[in-house]
């Protein structure tokens, strides 16, 4: 994944992103299709969005609320939505949404799409299961779509985060966060303990490429 980090800094690659996700793509998933607005990063060429995909599908989520923080593409609400829970997607690329509710409407799946930094237009609402994605590269964004990859250079991004989840997480609630073995799990896992959360590995999912582990955030 350090490979990788280089590749996406490189001039060149950002110059190919650019021009490659200048175009919607399509991403098909479980019978589920999407359409994936440019400059949208694509869950067909990361390991992260497939992994929780599989894992949500070991749940029991018939009934249960569940909220996509950072959504991004959306096929993971839209997945969670087939499996008959309630969701709530949220991104601050008001692009992205627009393309999945699109998406949502020609796959009849109901979801709530919502633009949000974080939790600060979900008012108090509360959830079953909180599902996060997150940027963790310690680099400024730049723009929208870059706030998929970026958290800031001081993980501003999980300071915020953890700041508002501990208000949102209860005994009854589950938080599952993926993160890579290439991003700084300690540094996140600290600023997470001084919000008083804790990371608790459930799964390891390991490949030729990296290893990446789901957390339970309680």
């Amino acid at each position: 994944m350090r490979k990788f980090f280089k590749k996406i800094s490189n001039p060149f690659f950002q110059w190919w992103f650019k021009k490659y996700y200048s175009k919607p793509r399509s991403f098909k998933y479980e019978n589920i299709s999407i359409t994936i607005a440019p400059r949208v990063f694509s869950p067909q060429y990361t390991f992260s969005t497939k992994i929780l995909l599989k894992y949500l599908d070991t749940l029991d989520l018939d009934g249960k609320t569940l909220l996509e923080l950072g959504c991004g593409s959306g096929i993971i609400s839209l997945f969670a939505s087939k499996k008959r829970a309630n969701v709530t997607a949220t991104d601050i690329n008001k692009t992205a949404l627009a393309y999945l509710k699109s998406s949502a409407k020609a796959n009849q799946l109901e979801i709530e799409i919502l633009y949000s930094d974080l939790f600060e237009n979900l008012k108090n609402k509360m959830f079953d299961y909180i599902i996060i994605n997150p940027p963790y590269y310690p680099r400024t964004p730049k723009s929208v779509e870059e706030s998929a990859w970026f958290c800031g250079p001081n993980f501003e991004y999980f300071q915020k985060l953890f700041n508002q989840l501990q208000f949102r997480i209860t005994n009854k609630s589950n938080c599952f966060m993926i993160l890579s073995e290439d991003c700084n799990i300690e540094k996140i896992q600290t600023i997470a303990n001084s919000n008083n959360l804790d990371l608790n590995i459930i799964k390891v999912e390991k490949n030729f490429w990296e290893t990446n582990y789901i957390f339970k955030v309680s």
